[in-house]
């Protein structure tokens, strides 16, 4: 892959052969972005787990401590109560068939988060093909299927992301962006990393934290060492 004169120039702040500690990769990272816009600063952590392996899931939400530095629009699949409670709490959409149809008929995903009242999972399993690859489908581990659809959306507003591993075993979220500084990514990656080592499943064997890097979105990637974050 043909990279360019930014990317390369930014490179050579990078030693590739180096494994950087949490902090000196933090105050690394905001130094290796090449584009004009606030990239998102993005966390891959590769797992010594068998995602095939339901007893080896690693899956949960957490809230970061500074956000994302994104705002993040929530559909919240509700009725009567509350759906007006959503409705309050600052849900950017809130329905149930209508939004199905709406969904189904339109192509629509202008939304990041979808969350939903455990008696609307039925009807949002009809669009479960379509949420599914996309990562919106509500999830009971992830917050998002719940009776307090008001704190689910705070937390969603507040900075709360989820983290699944995807097929290659491999975590990938977002920990802030570039202008937040050393500190703040630090205190974001630190409780994202804290989450996920709590979440260890008890059937893994080996090394849990296999390699971790963070990257901005159009710069190099900095590995940390794994070894020190899971002390």
């Amino acid at each position: 892959m043909k990279r360019g004169k930014k990317y390369l120039e930014k490179s050579k702040l990078v030693d590739r052969t180096a494994l950087y500690d949490v902090a000196e990769a933090c105050a690394l990272i905001p130094q290796t972005s090449t584009a004009k816009f606030d990239e998102t600063v993005e966390a891959h952590i590769r797992l010594g787990v068998d995602s095939r392996h339901a007893d080896q899931q690693v899956r949960g939400a957490v809230v970061l401590p500074h956000g994302t530095g994104k705002t993040v629009r929530v559909l919240v699949f509700a009725k009567g109560a509350k759906a007006e409670e959503a409705e309050q709490a600052g849900a950017d959409f809130v329905g149930a068939e209508d939004l199905v149809a709406k969904i189904q008929g339109e192509n629509w995903f202008d939304f990041d988060v979808v969350v939903a009242t455990p008696d609307m999972m039925g009807v949002v399993g009809r669009i479960g093909r379509v949420l599914g690859p996309k990562g919106l489908m509500p999830n009971p581990k992830a917050g998002t299927v719940t009776m307090d659809v008001a704190k689910a959306i705070e937390e969603i507003k507040a900075g709360k992301i989820e983290y699944r591993l995807d097929k290659t075993n491999i975590i990938h979220v977002p920990v802030g962006k570039v202008s937040f500084g050393a500190e703040k990514l630090q205190d974001n990656f630190q409780t994202l990393m804290s989450a996920i080592i709590k979440a260890k499943p008890s059937a893994a064997k080996g090394t849990y934290l296999k390699s971790v890097a963070l990257s901005t979105t159009m710069g190099p990637s900095v590995k940390v060492n794994a070894a020190k974050i899971s002390e």
